[in-house]
């Protein structure tokens, strides 16, 4: 775990891939895409169901460990149409039922036409970014304003090479200049995007059990 303070914002970042905002009693999560791997296997590309099972059991532990009063999503909760089988929906329905947090989502790209054709209605959708005091929570970076964004979308890493070693590792990407804290992709069959270090950003890398700050 690692403490910050973004404009008068306490933040834990954790290790899991997840921010935990106490005084909201309020975990955030982005970009997990459930399903994703139901997808490639109607493409014909062979991919294990069990990444579903790996992510949806590491947010279950995390919920009870942490036990927020919510859990915000920010957006690509579901990977695609073709994610809304059973073998992704039933696991994801026991979760709602056995893990005690209101969930909020924040519709992601991935989740617009899907809203509906989930039928899941024990969760709160928003189809637009949410303003909770000095915070605005978005599935897609804002323009910079004000408040702190605490956006999703990116799937944000940074690369680390050595003569030996060429490492990927997925971070929380702070940017002073937009006031801006992008979350990594929660999911466990995801990607990352290659995030730039500038002067005026810090990467807070997540290796093995550790959040470290990475800045220039």
């Amino acid at each position: 775990m690692h403490d910050i303070n973004l404009l008068g914002v306490n933040l834990q970042l954790l290790p899991e891939k997840a921010v935990f905002i106490k005084e909201l009693n309020m975990l955030l999560v982005a970009d997990i895409h459930l399903g994703k791997a139901e997808t490639f296997q109607a493409a014909g590309i062979p991919i294990a169901n069990a990444v579903n099972q790996a992510t949806l059991h590491r947010l279950q532990t995390l919920c009870s460990t942490v036990q927020p009063q919510q859990l915000m999503i920010l957006g690509d909760l579901f990977h695609s149409r073709l994610a809304l089988v059973s073998e992704v929906l039933e696991p994801w329905n026991q979760f709602l039922r056995t893990s005690n947090v209101a969930v909020q989502l924040i519709v992601g790209n991935h989740d617009r036409p899907l809203v509906k054709a989930s039928g899941n209605h024990s969760i709160s959708c928003s189809t637009t970014p949410i303003q909770l005091g000095n915070i605005r929570f978005s599935h897609e970076p804002e323009p910079p304003t004000s408040s702190l964004n605490i956006c999703g979308h990116v799937h944000p890493c940074v690369r680390l090479r050595t003569k030996l070693d060429d490492l990927r590792l997925p971070c929380f990407f702070h940017d002073r200049q937009l006031n801006q804290l992008t979350l990594p992709s929660f999911g466990d069959f995801t990607g990352g995007y290659e995030v730039r270090l500038t002067h005026h950003s810090t990467a807070y890398v997540i290796v093995e059990n550790a959040v470290i700050p990475l800045s220039r």
